[in-house]
């Protein structure tokens, strides 16, 4: 075939579904829910899907946002395509309804997929499913075909041809995704390599890219724009196959995995029927690793892989008399190997600290795109934003570094192998654990802007740290960090009160902007004095000050601490620090209003604010304790003589 001619991108995902690592969150919801067995039907089933998925917090909608269903159709397209529902068919396809199962119930596989609790075994169900020769080839061909087996055929062509698997992302967008086994797979290589000795020459790789790429789309029939939107989601769908992973911004195949690739690359079609492809499909297809053979080899991949590394393992409690047994022992060192990766991953993080500072950018502005250069960009999806502040707040953990847990210890979030966030932390824990030698500091995170944001986090926050407090002999700090700070949220916090068995405890939550943290963290790397202890500092002298003001004083006074760093001299650059007080807001009586209640901490009574001055207060007590007006002062706050109540 003529490989300029009638160019098809496929897709084996979708682009209002970009990260297949949520698929199982959304599944175990449907699996749930009412709609098992009936999700077909707009304003029946799928607009009531979709609010379901965002009450789960599946989705997130945002608020105001019109609901049409949109969401949940794209999320049954994507259980049916991997075979975990039945699909509804109609017209001339109506047989495989019979032949399969009734549309929209729950497969065999289904059932498997949500037994699948670890990382490695949920990449094993989909590769069961990538490797399922499900897809028509265009034009009218009767064959089927798997793109994943397709992409391995290619890689391992490359790497006969010039030593490495790797095949960049715009090899990928326009000769990977855009081919199939219509097209001769070595001119298809030789294109890709006529593409990169190209490429390496030009000095303006964005124009050259362009230009490419508006070449090729003159043989494709929609926008040209499509070759990287879906390249981009394509890439993510096979990585979560576990037998490719990133390689810069392209793909590469795992190391330890090369046995499967070469086992599943397929370079053409099949002519088996699509009902039992898909019968397949939803029973659960077969792997290689699921013959002893091919087990005890991928494992003895893994094992030299290790050795190389010199990581140290042990499986000789383990029996390996069959193939399930074998994958079982590949399985413990699969997670050993993540956990060492995650390790290296975290010392990396601390000359990351300016990448890390431009993904709290882009969160607070809600998602977007930062490009460094043609081959290095950083982007937060939309409507991921909750897990990239987790994931976000957690490196920026790993990079101040100095922690006694490890980094996976650390975060209430899954990964992918990437280490990329694949959905936020669960509820009933908090997001981020940091032990230090001395204390541990609890870290909560909330994408909430809005007046329920107190609702949402107010008694979440406070019971997590409540709760660390009552299992530790260490302090314990709590950090809530937030886009915006709600001041309802600011007021339970300076407050900071927990009853726990009758036990009253104050805690010490301090409530930063993603913009005060971003401010307080970049300071402490352009000064090079990058410690946790620097956070301590600024949630104790923000602690000491609560009592005495109200809550608009006092989160004035915690954005003057974070600027100015009155408690870390150490710290301060060129700029001049202003005496505190100088701001309005923050002067005494430090947002104290008539009728405002103060606590007189010597006889341990209330008091009624009933007159004001530029230094002094007057409180009035309670007629019936014969206790005249009295005049209070600035000293005597700061002295701890009299608070807020």
């Amino acid at each position: 075939m003529n490989y300029n001619e009638n160019v098809s991108i496929w897709l084996i995902g979708n682009t209002g579904l970009r990260n297949p690592m949520r698929i199982q969150d959304g599944f175990r919801a449907f699996a749930e829910s009412p709609f098992v067995g009936d999700l077909h039907g707009k304003e029946e089933k799928e607009i009531p899907f979709e609010k379901y998925l965002n009450e789960k917090g599946i989705i997130h909608t945002g608020e105001g946002t019109k609901t049409d269903g949109t969401y949940a159709r794209k999320w049954r397209l994507m259980f049916a395509r991997y075979g975990f529902i039945y699909d509804q068919y109609k017209e001339k396809n109506k047989y495989l309804q019979t032949a399969l199962g009734k549309a929209d119930d729950i497969t065999p596989f289904g059932r498997m997929f949500l037994k699948a609790d670890t990382i490695p075994a949920m990449q094993e169900c989909f590769l069961r499913s990538l490797g399922v020769e499900q897809y028509p080839l265009p034009e009218n061909d009767n064959r089927l075909f798997s793109p994943f087996r397709w992409i391995l055929a290619l890689m391992l062509k490359l790497e006969k041809r010039t030593g490495s698997s790797e095949i960049s992302r715009i090899e990928f967008a326009l000769w990977g995704q855009a081919t199939d086994p219509r097209y001769d797979i070595d001119e298809v290589v030789d294109a890709i390599l006529d593409l990169r000795e190209r490429r390496k020459k030009s000095p303006a790789k964005k124009k050259f890219d362009r230009e490419e790429r508006l070449k090729r789309a003159e043989h494709y029939s929609h926008a040209a724009a499509n070759f990287n939107d879906y390249c981009d989601m394509n890439l993510r769908y096979l990585r979560i196959s576990g037998v490719v992973q990133r390689k810069g911004r392209g793909i590469i195949i795992v190391p330890a995995k090369h046995v499967i690739a070469e086992q599943m690359a397929k370079a053409t079609a099949s002519d088996v029927p699509i009902e039992k492809e898909l019968k397949m499909l939803t029973q659960g297809a077969p792997l290689p690793t699921d013959d002893i053979v091919v087990a005890k080899q991928v494992l003895k991949e893994l094992e030299t892989l290790l050795k190389e590394r010199h990581i140290v393992y042990d499986i000789a409690d383990l029996p390996l008399d069959t193939a399930m047994e074998v994958n079982i022992a590949r399985s413990r060192l699969e997670e050993l190997l993540s956990q060492t990766d995650e390790i290296n991953y975290a010392k990396e993080q601390r000359s990351q600290w300016r990448e890390i500072a431009d993904y709290m950018t882009l969160l607070m502005e809600g998602g977007g795109k930062k490009e460094y250069d043609e081959d290095n960009v950083i982007e937060v999806p939309k409507d991921e934003t909750p897990a990239y502040l987790e994931w976000t707040l957690w490196r920026a953990a790993l990079a101040i570094d100095h922690m006694v847990s490890k980094p996976y210890e650390v975060r209430g979030f899954r990964l992918d192998s990437d280490f990329m966030p694949v959905s936020a932390a669960g509820g009933g824990r908090g997001d981020l654990y940091c032990e230090f030698d001395d204390y541990m500091i609890l870290t909560e995170v909330t994408m909430s802007t809005s007046s329920r944001q107190e609702a949402m986090e107010g008694e979440p926050v406070r019971r997590h740290v409540a709760d660390v407090v009552s299992e530790n002999n260490k302090p314990v700090y709590g950090l809530f960090v937030a886009v915006k700070i709600d001041t309802n949220t600011a007021e339970t916090f300076r407050h900071g009160v927990w009853y726990s068995s009758g036990t009253k405890r104050r805690l010490n939550i301090l409530p930063l902007s993603l913009g005060q943290f971003r401010q307080y963290f970049i300071e402490m790397f352009t000064t090079k004095n990058a410690s946790a202890d620097h956070f301590v500092e600024l949630i104790d002298a923000c602690s000491k000050k609560r009592d005495e003001m109200e809550t608009p004083a006092w989160t004035n006074y915690i954005d003057y601490a974070v600027k100015y760093g009155i408690h870390r001299n150490s710290l301060l650059v060129s700029e001049q620090k202003p005496k505190y007080g100088e701001k309005s807001a923050m002067k005494f009586p430090y947002g104290i209003n008539f009728g405002t209640m103060i606590k007189n901490n010597q006889r341990h009574i209330p008091g009624c604010v009933v007159g004001m001055s530029d230094d002094a207060i007057v409180l009035a007590y309670n007629q019936e304790l014969n206790i005249p007006n009295e005049k209070v002062t600035a000293e005597e706050f700061q002295k701890g003589l009299f608070s807020v109540i």
